[in-house]
């Protein structure tokens, strides 16, 4: 708001001076009109050097702030999510860095992080709908059942999520035939990528969303998908978190879409993911999703607040 201003006053004074100056080069206006438009010239400068020093000041204390947070994070963290683990999920457009920054994060918690999927944009392809379906089908393992309904990202999802997740303690950390089995399929299709050791079943997913809308045809159909693997994953585990900065929270991004869908009530979501004050406040919806609750976090539309309130006790992670 203060750069628009600014950039406004600033305009606003140079066609004040172009007028100033026509004036003062014609003999049919008086004196006085030329100190009126020249007072309003000096006016209108003075407001844009008042905007530009009150935007320098508040980027300053946004500077300061998150310098503060960044400093303090590995101690806001600490011990909040000990005995747990942490698979991430990057989908197609995630910007990187988020998703590095709450991986170190986690381990300052006390998690282990077991490893990361990367979503292809080859999955959400509308032709490959088909083969998706068919692929999860033939890759389902026993103890995974599909609705009647279920469409083919909400077969995918659950056969990624049983794959990926666990909320049985014995499980946890330990990789599976059967797992395996789908993260190679899945991998041989062209539908994802993987670093680390994701099927060693984490008890807690974090998927980061894409930095932009998916703004083209298909886009809402995209995020649907995606919004599918991250209710499989909360559904599967002990609790899910999607991330994302502001944009994803805005008209067409995957966590505005997840806000107002069914899967709003039980997976959390931080659109501050960006900031190291958000990535903390990632860690703390994923120790209030070990407990049973869940929460909207940010400074976009639907959100309770920007992080859990009262913030859970450290060391408490249920």
């Amino acid at each position: 708001m203060i750069d628009f201003r600014y950039h406004l006053v600033s305009i606003v004074a140079i066609f004040l001076a172009l007028a100033l100056g026509i004036v003062l080069g014609s003999t049919t206006l008086s004196d006085s009109v030329s100190d009126t438009l020249r007072q309003q010239a000096n006016s209108a400068a003075k407001t844009a050097q008042q905007a530009r020093l009150a935007q320098r000041d508040l980027q300053h204390r946004v500077n300061g702030q998150e310098q503060f947070t960044n400093v303090l994070s590995p101690q806001l963290v600490a011990n909040r999510l000990k005995g747990q683990s942490v698979v991430l999920i990057e989908t197609p457009g995630a910007g990187n860095d988020s998703i590095e920054q709450v991986s170190e994060l986690a381990k300052n918690a006390g998690a282990a992080v077991t490893g990361r999927v990367t979503i292809q944009k080859k999955l959400l392809d509308d032709d490959q709908q088909t083969t998706v379906d068919e692929l999860s089908t033939q890759l389902k393992a026993d103890e995974v059942t599909f609705p009647a309904d279920a469409s083919p990202y909400d077969k995918a999802g659950a056969v990624l999520a049983n794959a990926l997740v666990t909320k049985d303690p014995a499980k946890s950390g330990r990789e599976d035939a059967v797992g395996g089995a789908v993260l190679n399929g899945f991998k041989e299709a062209g539908y994802v990528t993987t670093s680390g050791k994701p099927g060693q079943h984490a008890t807690l997913a974090v998927m980061v969303a894409p930095a932009a809308p998916y703004a083209y045809d298909g886009g809402d159909t995209d995020n649907k998908a995606l919004i599918s693997l991250a209710a499989a994953l909360d559904a599967a585990g002990r609790g899910t978190v999607v991330g994302g900065p502001p944009t994803s929270a805005q008209e067409g991004g995957l966590i505005a879409a997840l806000r107002d869908s069914d899967a709003g009530d039980s997976v959390s979501t931080v659109d501050v993911v960006d900031t190291p004050s958000g990535q903390v406040v990632t860690i703390l919806a994923l120790q209030e999703e070990i407990g049973g609750k869940s929460g909207q976090y940010g400074t976009g539309a639907g959100v309770s607040g920007y992080l859990p309130s009262p913030a859970p006790t450290a060391g408490k992670n249920g």
